[in-house]
């Protein structure tokens, strides 16, 4: 059915949009993440593949994570849709997964991680203390080209509670390696000491 307008609500904030292809209308074919971000000014939801593939654009719709690249604006209606920008509540900061993701250092460009919180804020929503198989599940449709999930799993696992979890921990592949099989590292002859500069330069002067 044609609709004449469109209205949700996007971070407990509604919006109302004229739906037409006329200047400053809101056309039919356009998507959630371009409204997000053109419209909206809401640049944490990222654009990358366009085809609901990597999750970057992951968004909250109705409590349920949704690729806004592939959801039509016009579908929206009615709808209540988190953002990045609103999961950090104005009196107690941060979300705890956000600040988990601070803590565990669960990011590295930076990129792909909006879509990773809210994929992850949208399963502990429903389940407030998902196994470690759960939270990896709810993530299969997150991909990080910097190879992050490591990190991320080890902190979206102690939100959970899943200290014990395999990836609650850092482990290393050198770890399964007996240490007198390891391969030797050279001793570092020039340590960042401070100490040692003096006498360097020093050194260096005579010379």
């Amino acid at each position: 059915m044609k609709k004449d307008f469109v209205t949700l609500t996007v971070n407990k904030r509604e919006y109302t949009f004229s739906v037409g292809t006329a200047f400053g209308q809101l056309p039919p074919s356009e998507t959630l993440v371009d409204t997000l971000r053109n419209r909206l000014g809401l640049t944490g939801t990222k654009s990358s593949c366009n085809e609901g593939a990597c999750g970057c654009c992951t968004v909250i719709k109705d409590t349920y994570a949704v690729a806004s690249c592939m959801t039509l604006t016009v579908d929206c209606d009615g709808s209540d849709i988190i953002t990045i920008e609103g999961l950090e509540d104005p009196e107690k900061g941060l979300d705890p997964i956000q600040q988990a993701f601070i803590d565990e250092y669960s990011f590295q460009c930076g990129y792909c991680t909006p879509g990773i919180i809210m994929s992850a804020k949208a399963l502990f929503m429903h389940n407030p203390h998902p196994t470690a198989e759960e939270i990896q599940e709810a993530l299969s449709g997150n991909f990080c080209r910097c190879i992050s999930h490591y990190t991320v799993l080890r902190a979206l696992n102690k939100v959970a509670g899943n200290e014990d979890a395999e990836l609650s921990e850092m482990h290393r592949a050198a770890d399964d390696i007996p240490v007198e099989d390891r391969i030797p590292v050279r001793e570092n002859k020039h340590p960042n000491n401070p100490s040692t500069w003096q006498s360097c330069n020093e050194h260096s002067l005579a010379d």
